[in-house]
């Protein structure tokens, strides 16, 4: 409660509203989660950059706010921002696969050994990040401003079950992105891959045409998925991106000092976001809250080695098919820096 609470004053602190100056720049933003910044990580970036970017352009820059999916699904606000309707969005790799399908790389299960390597890996900061954002920016035109998992690593849920073993997977359907990748795990490991939009996950989990998901805790958490679902299986299997992106039009068109500032601010932002994915885990917010209302297992090392045995061959061969020399040489760039970052530890 402590750790929360300080997280809170510290962002109260910085999001308190700037002077009524009419803007001369406005800058839209969208993300599909809660606009709360202690509820998802998207939502701490979103509140930080537009504090800071507001004031410190002293209001000549506003920044207007589009949380929870409201100007459409991932793919086609990034559609948007391509075509400059929207100025930047953070986007969950789901959507961004339908623009960048080597974004796929990521999802061999399995591969990140902690958080701790996750979050250095998947930052534009080191090797494989700055790799990934410059072919990214190569093949979608968009100006990548930050890098971020997606809050975690994933657990399963489901309502027929808990899932301890790769035999619970049986049949099973679980809702996943639409992503190739993301079904070929489900099926790999026997359960039946049901490919949803995120707005409809929570009525389909609810009306049984999905048995379960897959998701980080934080946002198991802030869906609610614990009204529509009984058992919770933590398995820390995969670890995905969320992806900031900016119209390269629009970014370019801004002078020097106002293009320093709005990268500065999404740093600042993306770092802010990282923190609160950890603290909503560590907090009642997280895996305690959901706890009191589900069944949790843990699957055990054993159990994982199984899950992984089954799942990485399924996923790198269809990388391989699918996406050729190309896909193999940035997955192995990845795994190249994961284990670049384990010596760190």
């Amino acid at each position: 409660m402590t750790l929360l609470r300080t997280a809170s004053a510290a962002l109260v602190g910085i999001c308190m509203a700037v002077g009524a100056q009419a803007a001369d720049i406005t800058i839209r933003l969208a993300h599909l989660n809660p606009e709360d910044p202690f509820e998802s990580h998207s939502g701490a970036m979103a509140s930080v950059f537009k504090s800071l970017v507001e004031s410190n352009s002293n209001g000549r820059i506003e920044v207007q706010l589009f949380p929870n999916g409201q100007l459409g699904k991932d793919n086609e606000v990034i559609d948007q921002v391509r075509s400059g309707l929207v100025e930047s969005t953070i986007s969950s790799s789901g959507g961004m696969a339908q623009h960048y399908p080597l974004v796929g790389v990521f999802d061999i299960p399995f591969a990140f050994p902690n958080i701790g390597v996750a979050s250095k890996v998947i930052d534009t900061d080191s090797s494989f990040g700055m790799k990934f954002v410059e072919d990214l920016e190569a093949k979608t035109g968009l100006e990548v401003l930050g890098l971020i998992d997606s809050g975690g690593f994933f657990a399963f849920t489901s309502s027929k079950g808990p899932i301890a073993s790769v035999a619970d997977m049986e049949g099973q359907r679980i809702r996943t992105m639409t992503l190739p990748t993301h079904e070929a795990i489900i099926a790999s490991l026997g359960g039946q891959p049901t490919a949803l939009p995120w707005a409809e996950v929570y009525t389909a989990l609810q009306t049984g045409v999905a048995d379960g998901q897959m998701n980080p805790v934080p946002i198991i958490a802030f869906a609610k998925f614990d009204e529509v679902q009984k058992y919770l299986s933590v398995t820390n299997h995969l670890i995905t991106p969320y992806i900031w992106t900016m119209n390269p039009d629009f970014f370019n068109g801004l002078s020097e000092e106002d293009q320093y500032l709005v990268k500065w601010a999404a740093d600042v932002a993306t770092d802010a976001g990282r923190s609160m994915s950890r603290v909503i885990e560590a907090s009642e917010k997280g895996l305690p809250a959901l706890s009191a209302k589900m069944d949790v297992n843990v699957v055990t090392p054993e159990e994982q080695a199984k899950f992984a045995e089954a799942a990485q061959p399924a996923v790198r061969a269809l990388i391989e098919e699918s996406y050729g020399e190309e896909g193999t040489a940035m997955l192995d760039a990845m795994l190249a820096s994961i284990d670049e970052e384990k010596t760190d530890f």
